[in-house]
């Protein structure tokens, strides 16, 4: 895929680009329009920028572009699919660009290639919100990288509404996630809404399918906490995480309690050092206020955890509760370690 089209595509400036791969944005211009080509470092820095779904060859030969159809045979359909699985994360990268694509002829692209797909009935979808400062992208990166050391693949899409104006976490959920990223047994692939909502369940599901093809065993989707994106996610994972800080209450939080409700799982973070004690009242208090209200979720009571992602403390915990609540939510094994 084409720089150009890729930054158009994702809402990201020219500007804020070439900050984040260390250029100035006059250079990266340059390398756009091809009237320089940039130095194998930077080309390989913005591979990894974009999981690979702007690759060296971009820059060295032009590709023909077909207004009217896509010539590709079913030969080709079997090869992108072969290498999906096969684990080429830039293959990957192109197939979800596709699916969040517009364009007609990417659509039926799509419906070509997920024909060849097989069922994945294994891999663990897990939502994950909380308002913006409760550490999600810590918390994603501490426990992921725990489930990596336990030999297991592990995928995160994020969705962020407010990416279209700011360019938001299209790259942001990449740099905070540092030692994640940059894992071979992980990929992480922010999934802009384009300020609208509507097309976010159908482009993150079948984003979830090219993963599950990919043969990811856990998938985190990753929402901000605010919209009405949590409602969608919550439909189409197998648990729904809602993260705290440890201050107590949902008007403290900014959280809406539409969205306490969609919770299988509450986690108050941050529970480090001097909020180690705060975190265990906010604890208290939720648990309190969910024996209250008495409404048991798929048989389970709504538990309440604390961790801290900094130290990675409490997140075995969490770990065994998610697969324990998976378990009996689908009366069958997903114990994977």
């Amino acid at each position: 895929m084409i720089l150009k089209e890729y930054l158009k595509f994702c809402g990201v400036t020219n500007k804020d680009f070439a900050k984040r791969i260390g250029i100035s944005p006059v250079s990266l211009s340059r390398y756009i329009s091809g009237e320089r080509l940039p130095e194998k470092e930077i080309i390989l820095k913005i591979s990894s920028l974009t999981d690979g779904a702007v690759n060296p060859d971009d820059f060295y030969f032009k590709p023909k572009i077909d207004n009217d159809n896509e010539n590709i045979n079913l030969n080709s359909i079997s090869e992108i699919v072969k290498n999906i699985r096969n684990g080429s994360k830039k293959e990957l990268a192109k197939t979800i660009t596709l699916v969040e694509s517009k364009l007609k002829k990417h659509q039926e692209l799509v419906k070509k290639i997920f024909e060849k797909f097989k069922t994945n009935n294994k891999t663990i979808r897990i939502g994950v919100t909380g308002v913006p400062g409760v550490g999600k992208s810590t918390f994603i990166e501490s426990i992921g990288l725990k489930l990596i050391q336990r030999n297991l693949k592990v995928a995160v899409l994020a969705i962020d509404p407010s990416s279209k104006e700011t360019g938001g976490s299209i790259l942001g959920d990449k740099t905070r996630m540092e030692k994640l990223s940059v894992h071979p047994k992980a990929f992480i692939r922010p999934s802009p809404s384009s300020g609208h909502l509507g097309g976010v369940a159908k482009k993150t599901y079948e984003s979830m399918l090219c993963l599950e093809e990919a043969g990811y065993d856990v998938i985190f989707i990753e929402t901000m906490g605010v919209g009405q994106a949590e409602t969608a996610v919550h439909d189409m994972v197998d648990i729904f995480l809602v993260l705290l800080l440890p201050s107590g209450g949902d008007e403290l939080q900014g959280i809406k309690k539409g969205i306490i409700e969609l919770a299988d799982l509450i986690v108050v973070n941050k529970a480090d050092n001097d909020l180690q004690k705060a975190a265990e009242i906010t604890q208290n208090e939720y648990k309190t206020a969910l024996h209250i209200s008495g409404k048991p979720k798929n048989g389970f009571e709504v538990e309440v955890l604390i961790c801290s992602s900094l130290k990675s403390k409490g997140l075995e915990k969490i770990w065994d509760y998610i697969q324990v609540f998976i378990n009996k939510k689908k009366k069958k094994s997903y114990i994977l370690f």
